[in-house]
């Protein structure tokens, strides 16, 4: 048997007294290798699945934190120019800290949020995530203002740029590239779901061929490609989310964000919850457990993933309650994967 690695997959020649196995027979040893292979890999403490941390230890030679800054923009699904009230499900105030707000300034966000990261975590580096609504809705001008003033801060490495996928273009595109030379630069879209029907049914305002075409514009540029899905958003069977998530990772995405469903006060969503819950079918913290491990399997095992929950303050959440923060739900996950001698990908 000889083994020829090239970057990162295994492909196999095994040959019997000089001549190829029968199909029968390669498959065989295909499975026989592939879980040989994850045995090694995955030592105690070990993960299943590509994670974020290992992310940034592959671009970063010393720790790196997110720094959430609220750049002043807006989305066009509030301006008037694709609708009104925004996505059903958001309300920026449930997930912005308390560092974060548009007036103190970009510089002035930047420096309290190193002064509250700095008490956990010492000599580390940040990068400038802006966060709030749509980051790239502006004319390249403002753009450029607001991220290189965040840029011209000596404790900040780069940006990761949230936004959605209709409001990018060639010219933010070009600009981006030229960055990338020389910071870390993600764009992080948001995606949500795959399925049109659910998008119009939140007020997203643009189709997933918009995000595809998005993605791919990205590609190719040096930037690194994030994506955001929501898991429960009303209508959408477990089947569509499913299918969903990989076929957006078939796309030439580096990172996967995802969350549960969360209604929170504020929201359109939550009105429509009060009025008619019925029209939900929101997870047990169990149900979401098996949920992911099943997107985890089928997903293409070179994404890495960031984030599997979110948990928005409780003044602002009103279901569900599962009381359970992100690493608390990582340590299950881990657990139950290596229960059931699972990983990424497997299931391709």
């Amino acid at each position: 048997m000889k083994l020829i690695t090239f970057r990162g997959k295994i492909w196999v020649c095994i040959k019997n007294h000089g001549l190829l196995l029968n199909s029968k027979q390669r498959n065989a040893y295909f499975r026989e290798l592939l879980i040989f292979c994850f045995n090694m890999r995955f030592k105690p403490g070990g993960k299943r699945y590509k994670d974020y941390p290992t992310f940034f230890r592959t671009l970063f030679d010393e720790r790196v934190q997110k720094l959430s800054i609220d750049g002043g923009f807006t989305c066009p699904n509030r301006d008037g120019s694709k609708g009104v009230g925004g996505c059903t499900f958001c309300n920026n105030e449930s997930f912005n800290p308390d560092y974060c707000r548009a007036v103190q300034g970009i510089s002035g966000q930047i420096e309290e949020g190193i002064r509250f990261f700095s008490r956990k975590y010492k000599g580390q580096r940040y990068l400038a995530y802006f966060q709030a609504y749509s980051n790239t809705y502006a004319p390249l001008e403002v753009l450029k203002q607001r991220y290189e003033e965040a840029l011209s801060h000596p404790m900040i490495s780069g940006l990761v740029i949230g936004t959605r996928p209709d409001v990018v273009n060639e010219e933010v595109l070009d600009y981006l590239e030229e960055l990338a030379k020389r910071y870390y630069v993600c764009v992080e879209y948001g995606v949500e779901s795959v399925n049109d029907e659910i998008l119009r049914r939140v007020n997203r305002g643009h189709d997933f061929a918009v995000a595809e075409r998005a993605i791919r514009a990205t590609a190719g540029r040096g930037i690194t490609i994030g994506a955001h899905l929501i898991f429960g958003l009303p209508g959408e069977s477990r089947e569509s989310m499913l299918e969903g998530a990989v076929r957006l990772c078939e796309l030439p995405i580096h990172v996967l964000k995802l969350h549960q469903l969360q209604i929170v006060k504020g929201t359109r969503m939550a009105e429509q919850y009060v009025n008619n819950p019925a029209l939900f079918q929101l997870y047990t913290l169990e149900e979401y457990l098996d949920f992911v491990v099943k997107v985890i399997e089928r997903v293409r095992p070179e994404v890495y993933l960031e984030r599997f929950v979110n948990q928005s303050p409780a003044e602002y959440l009103i279901a569900p309650q599962w009381g359970i923060k992100n690493h608390e739900f990582t340590a299950k996950l881990d657990k139950r994967l290596e229960e059931l001698d699972t990983w990424q990908g497997k299931e391709r």
